[in-house]
């Protein structure tokens, strides 16, 4: 029961971290229809900026608001010079987004190195404590509350404010918005950073989780946040979180019991979604 429980909150941690990835993905693929393959790319320039605060700084909550910056900063700059130019072509949107995304890892390997870096935790966030024979990790269930902070966040931005109504107005009927007086480039721009800026701060709160670091993360993360942002339904947010906990659920359980089958199994999940319910879970087709 012990090894259950300890694979369950692996499982909601790991999936929290992949949800404010995929968040800031279903935000930008479902609502404004961009194949953003970039999104990697800002997931791990949250990572290393985030630790390269860290080390200087010595201030968790400092390396937090850099890393979420510095992908704002990005995401407004793929924005406006890569996908600006081809909104509406899904083609090019994916050729120049992943050509994006290979610019990204570079500059990482120019700037910091090839060579894997290790990330500490801030000393309030080490440790653990027990529960009834249980081991709890401090960081995993930080990382688990914060994600679900996210999630209320992102529910009350799109729901009960004017920018979030405008939001979700423009992506049913553009013509209109814009028929209103309202800039709907901006708004959309408006989105685009806050997806960056998740991305970023997911690949912030990764970096100490997995200890190590390295440039070509991005790829593998940003492969998950594509599954869970399928199985969940385009534009859902509500999707996106079910999805995650599921597959960090299924990941940690199959990398314990069965980890010749940890690698194939989202792929797995993926494919059963789609043969039963092609929209997602939460999708509205």
């Amino acid at each position: 029961m012990n090894v259950v429980l300890n694979l369950i909150i692996n499982g909601l941690s790991t999936g929290m971290l992949i949800f404010l990835l995929a968040s800031g993905l279903t935000l930008i693929f479902g609502l404004m229809s961009v194949l953003n393959f970039a999104h990697g790319g800002l997931f791990v320039w949250g990572a290393f900026v985030a630790v390269w605060l860290f080390d200087f700084t010595k201030s968790f909550i400092l390396s937090m608001i850099g890393s979420i910056i510095i992908g704002m900063l990005i995401g407004w700059l793929i924005e406006r010079f890569l996908i600006r130019p081809v909104y509406g072509n899904h083609i090019r949107q994916l050729l120049v987004t992943l050509g994006g995304m290979l610019v990204l890892v570079e500059l990482i390997r120019i700037i910091w190195g090839s060579n894997p870096i290790r990330s500490n935790l801030p000393g309030w966030l080490e440790g653990s404590f027990q529960i009834g024979g249980v081991i709890l990790i401090k960081y995993r269930l930080f990382v688990i509350f914060f994600g679900l902070i996210g999630y209320l966040l992102l529910i009350l931005l799109l729901k009960k404010t004017k920018i979030g109504t405008t939001i979700r107005a423009g992506v049913d009927n553009k013509e209109m918005v814009q028929a209103l007086g309202i800039n709907i480039k901006n708004i959309f721009s408006f989105v685009f950073l806050i997806g960056a800026g998740m991305a970023a701060l997911g690949g912030m709160l990764l970096a100490p989780y997995s200890g190590i670091i390295f440039a070509d993360m991005g790829m593998q993360y940003a492969i998950l946040a594509f599954i869970v942002v399928i199985v969940g339904g385009l534009g859902s947010i509500q999707g996106a979180k079910v999805a995650s906990i599921i597959v960090g659920l299924a990941g940690a359980f199959t990398a314990y019991y069965f980890p010749d089958f940890s690698l194939a199994v989202n792929m797995l999940l993926l494919i059963i979604v789609l043969l039963l319910r092609p929209k997602g879970l939460y999708g509205e087709g």
